[in-house]
């Protein structure tokens, strides 16, 4: 009888190791929140029961679904378009930002501040069809590396998002990237990598104007900034594009804290506001107060007030790439 227990025990047990949505997720307190969060909006006559059309969860890109440590993927982008235009442009072996970049002096680079990036950010990714850019990114992304894991940076996606991702999506959420990187840059390759369509990703964007060229219709990237979806443009992003409230939200920096506030302190429905606060030194990388991308210091004073939940990347996760 005993032994007949404990193999129905173990049986159960790897039914249910099996069936595990987040497999690659300790089962720490953190899991548990996300787990208890969605079982309470989905469960039919649950007090907390949400209608699946407004089920909508916002994730932010850089450091919650992939890496944006040395810097951030677009900026990496950014600088090899430096280097590619270079020959076409002389004059920026004297002008700055441009020579810093030519140079290598990331020092006076971060000295030039926003400034600086954002005008590396207009002139590199300006110039040409919206159609064109797409080429451009994917064939960059196609050979580009990162220079601590040496693999390319779509495959440098957080294992666990991915698996959170479909998690939600199985239970009739409809996920959203809202993400302060540029929106022509993620469209071409978030489906393929995150299972989000283009019509579902929200970012920043560079104003565009229609043209005929060669009698065909385009749309042509201009120098000028339309929209920074970051910090309290996320929430003003969502209402735009979303329409809705969003009950669940994942970020991981203080450009994110508004949109986790926008989302969660709204009162019923259950909500739920999700940190990935980066602890590991070893399989990723550990920062949060002190550094130039991804400061984590509101938002994480926030969350002790707030009640979100702050994934220890180090602790709540089995692994963070994909082997």
């Amino acid at each position: 009888m005993i032994i007949a227990l404990g193999a129905a025990l173990v049986h159960a047990t790897s039914a249910f190791a099996q069936s595990d949505p987040l497999p690659s997720w300790n089962d720490t307190a953190s899991k548990v929140a996300i787990v208890s969060f969605v079982e309470k909006v989905t469960g039919q006559g649950s007090p907390d029961f949400v209608p699946e059309t407004e089920r909508i969860a916002v994730f932010d890109n850089d450091g919650t679904l992939w890496v944006e440590h040395p810097m951030y993927v677009q900026l990496a982008f950014a600088l090899d378009r430096v280097k590619t235009l270079a020959p076409q442009h002389p004059e920026w072996k004297e002008t700055l930002p441009f020579k810093a970049v030519l140079d290598g002096d990331m020092k006076t680079l971060a000295a030039s501040g926003e400034k600086g990036l954002l005008e590396l950010i207009m002139t590199t990714h300006a110039g040409m069809t919206s159609g064109e850019f797409q080429k451009v990114v994917t064939d960059w992304l196609s050979t580009a590396r990162d220079p601590k894991f040496k693999r390319p940076y779509t495959e440098l996606v957080y294992q666990p998002m991915v698996e959170l991702l479909a998690y939600l999506r199985a239970n009739g959420f409809k996920t959203f990237i809202v993400s302060g990187g540029g929106v022509e840059f993620m469209r071409p390759w978030a489906e393929k990598v995150y299972g989000i369509p283009p019509e579902q990703v929200i970012g920043s964007s560079i104003k565009t104007e229609f043209r005929m060229q060669d009698d065909t219709p385009t749309l042509f990237r201009l120098p000028e900034v339309n929209f920074i979806d970051d910090k309290a443009g996320k929430p003003v992003g969502i209402n735009q594009q979303i329409g809705r409230r969003p009950i669940a939200a994942f970020g991981n920096s203080d450009g994110d804290l508004q949109m986790l506030q926008w989302t969660t302190m709204a009162g019923a429905p259950a909500r739920l506001g999700v940190l990935i606060h980066h602890t590991d030194a070893e399989r990723e990388y550990a920062y949060d107060r002190d550094t130039e991308f991804g400061r984590l210091d509101k938002a994480l004073d926030a969350a002790a007030i707030t009640g979100w939940t702050v994934v220890d990347m180090k602790a709540d996760w089995k692994q963070v790439f994909k082997d």
